[in-house]
Parts: C-alpha cells; structure tokens; sequence
C-alpha cells in the first residue's frame, strides 16, 4: 500500500559528534563553516582540498589561527576577481 501524502525532507545533519585530535595542515584547508546553533557541540568543520569535512574544537588555538588564514585567503581571492574584470575592446571602421 502506497500513500499519496507529501514526505517530509529532512536535510542532512551537519552536527558533529567528537572533534578531530590531528592539526590539519593550514595547506590542506580551502574553506570552513559552524555547525548549526541546534547541534549539541558547537563546531567548526574544516573542508579539505581532498573534500574531506573535519570537525575541531573552534576554543583551540590553531583553529582560530587557521580560521584567519582562509579568511584572509578568501578576501584576497574575492578582491582579486573583482579586480580582473574583463575590459571591452572597441574597434572602429574607416569607411
């Protein structure tokens, strides 16, 4: 038997359960984000240049310290694009 009735989506959870006890290389991280406000640990989940997603502890003090670095990397990146804007060449036809 089948039902009609909508389902329910549940997006995938992005809490983390224990941190990760390795320093990960600041080389390897691209990019960071928080877990959400609703998760039991608050934390931040690095994403490797592998695509691997860690968990750490954002109260140790290599975090905090690679967290500055790929922000600075992002804002460097950001203002470097926006700078780099193609420029329109005009030509014109003697006739």
């Amino acid at each position: 038997m089948t039902s009609s009735a909508p389902h329910a989506i549940v997006p995938r959870s992005n809490c983390c359960v224990v941190f990760s006890n390795v320093r990960i290389p600041i080389k390897q991280v691209v990019s960071y984000f928080w877990t959400s406000s609703t998760c039991a640990k608050h934390a931040i989940v690095f994403k490797t240049v592998a695509g691997r997603e860690i968990c750490v502890d954002p109260e140790a003090t290599w975090v905090s310290h690679h967290v500055d670095k790929v922000d600075k990397k992002t804002a460097t990146a950001a203002a470097a694009a926006s700078t780099t804007s193609p420029t329109a060449k005009t030509q014109s036809l003697t006739i």
